[in-house]
């Protein structure tokens, strides 16, 4: 994560990180279909934070839409997408590891 979005713990710091992660995609995201691998690094940001969260609803879009951008720009062996791939599958990972702590009732 980048310093300037992760910026402490506790609720206000969460929405802090998350205006500056919105801000710095909004000024990176060129567009749908124009997107570039720097783009990437935003959405991950963003992800985590709602990963961190348990906004899974919200953060797992975001990961697959890296992991897309960086096949495409990149191509499915890149380490990027590698890296990508990884990120979705601790997502996976850690909210499989909350459904079994906290199941549904």
């Amino acid at each position: 994560m980048s310093k300037d979005g992760y910026a402490g713990s506790g609720p206000r710091r969460c929405a802090d990180a998350e205006d500056v992660y919105t801000r710095a995609f909004a000024i990176l995201d060129p567009g749908p279909g124009r997107e570039t691998p720097v783009v990437t690094e935003s959405l991950n940001n963003l992800a985590e934070l709602y990963r961190i969260q348990g906004r899974y609803a919200l953060a797992e879009p975001l990961y697959r839409r890296s992991l897309s951008i960086r096949e495409q720009a990149l191509g499915p062996e890149h380490p990027s997408v590698a890296t990508s791939l990884d990120n979705l599958a601790a997502f996976y990972h850690v909210q499989w590891r909350n459904t079994l702590q906290n199941p549904r009732r």
